[in-house]
């Protein structure tokens, strides 16, 4: 499923360890090189262990994601009119969704290669995007990434992912924009939270 490989493609942001100066296309190489070695010598992430892949989502991927900016922009002109209780619950939402749909892809990996686009950063720049390709396997048709990261004092963030041109975050907004109409931040929130619950209900094998 593309959105899932779009997704994927997001667990490649390194552990706390990493400093913080590393230039983000080196963060993005290393990590997305470290987190496939893994996938590969893990036979229960490859067979469907979607709690695994969920621990190793949440060690490697959740330090250097900012949540609260992505969630922010998927909500965009309605983050306003949200309580600051009502923020905190979307972000915690959208964080736990993020979370799942990573790990389910990640238990879809079949030997799919990186191909890691020319990246030049410039002095002082502080948005940047990193260029990647997924390499499918046979016939497959190979799919365009790109990574939005802002640098932040505790070093490189992502805040969206693009799969073919397509945002992430536009994806949701349009989503998050006709619930709100329909039921409200609140009814947002409950509707975000009813999806989590299935996923983990249907989803996490023990």
């Amino acid at each position: 499923m593309k959105s899932l490989f779009a997704l994927f493609s997001g667990l490649l942001i390194a552990s706390t360890a990493m400093a913080q100066d590393i230039a983000p296309d080196v963060l993005v190489k290393t990590v997305t090189n470290e987190v496939l070695e893994i996938v590969r010598k893990d036979k229960e992430i490859q067979s469907g262990n979607t709690k695994k892949a969920i621990d190793l989502v949440e060690v490697k991927v959740l330090p250097h994601f900012n949540f609260t900016r992505m969630t922010q922009l998927a909500m965009a002109r309605d983050w306003r009119q949200a309580s600051a209780a009502q923020q905190k619950a979307l972000t915690d939402e959208f964080h736990v969704l993020l979370v799942r749909t990573y790990s389910k892809a990640l238990t879809e990996y079949k030997n799919q290669t990186i191909n890691y686009k020319p990246f030049s950063l410039k002095t002082g720049e502080t948005d940047v995007r990193v260029r990647t390709e997924i390499r499918q396997s046979g016939a497959g048709k190979n799919i365009e990434m790109d990574y939005y990261l802002e640098k932040s004092a505790s070093g490189w963030k992502v805040y969206d992912i693009e799969v073919g041109g397509i945002s992430l975050i536009t994806n949701y907004r349009e989503s998050f924009a006709s619930e709100v109409r329909n039921s409200g931040i609140d009814g947002l929130i409950k509707l975000l939270q009813t999806k989590n619950k299935s996923g983990e209900a249907t989803s996490v094998k023990k």
